[in-house]
């Protein structure tokens, strides 16, 4: 993925940014490329690179594309390396153990991706004791807008 010849890179920095102004992954790209231009890329076994998409369909369709492959990368990564911060599933369970107190997840991740979270870190039966699960699929505007968390009370 390239703009005007360059890698596309996003630091922490700058992804921190977009994480807190921009709710979504395919905003999130649609504003980036946007504001720095399109992309060429290689699809993989090509031997050369799809050119510039022009169209709002073509540029939907590569941020379509983009954020499936990401969400594949990102439910690799999880299944191998993530794990809950100390003490969080402790603290799951303390307020899940309370009668008085009501439960909920809310992410910004797509369904795909959070389902792969949730299943290996929160795990099924603990996920099953929530009063309400959100994934960012199941609202309009993401995070930093308040809508899953409305959504959910």
């Amino acid at each position: 993925l390239k703009i005007k010849g360059e890698p596309v890179v996003w630091t922490e920095e700058y992804y921190d940014v977009l994480q807190n102004t921009i709710g979504g992954g395919k905003p999130k790209m649609r504003w980036h490329f946007g504001h720095e231009g399109w992309p060429t890329y290689r699809p993989e076994g090509a031997k050369e690179d799809v050119p510039v998409p022009i169209q709002p369909e073509e540029q939907s369709e590569l941020i379509d594309a983009l954020q499936d492959q990401k969400t594949v990368l990102y439910k690799k990564l999880v299944s191998e390396v993530a794990e809950a911060r100390p003490g969080v599933l402790e603290l799951m369970d303390e307020g899940l153990g309370r009668p008085d107190v009501a439960m909920g997840i809310c992410s910004a991740a797509t369904k795909a991706g959070f389902e792969q979270v949730v299943n290996s870190v929160v795990q099924e039966d603990r996920l099953k004791r929530f009063d309400v699960v959100k994934a960012g699929d199941d609202v309009d505007k993401k995070k930093p807008d308040p809508m899953i968390y409305n959504m959910a009370q």
